[in-house]
């Protein structure tokens, strides 16, 4: 594996899928652009939008892969999914 600056490892290749999976996703609903949005905090800018909660959902992923597949691809460290909720303060 390799090391972030940030201290995190980066996630193997292999294993995209199954950690893709445990990313904390926050669903919301936006007046502003009248539509369900999904958020993934662990991924920076990692975000989609859907008419219905399932629609932003299957859209994220999408996002998600696309995300892990360019970060992979300039040699950017792909932040371990940390698999529980965020705190916050």
């Amino acid at each position: 594996m390799q090391h972030s600056n940030s201290g995190q490892f980066a996630t193997p290749v292999k294993q995209q899928g199954q950690t893709m999976n445990r990313f904390e996703i926050i669903i919301f609903w936006s007046d502003d652009d009248q539509a369900f949005v999904a958020d993934v905090p662990e991924l920076p800018g990692c975000m989609a939008h859907g008419d219905t909660r399932e629609r932003a959902l299957a859209e994220v992923k999408q996002a998600m892969a696309l995300w892990i597949e360019a970060a992979q691809a300039t040699g950017r460290a792909v932040p371990q999914a940390r698999g529980s909720r965020l705190l916050f303060a």
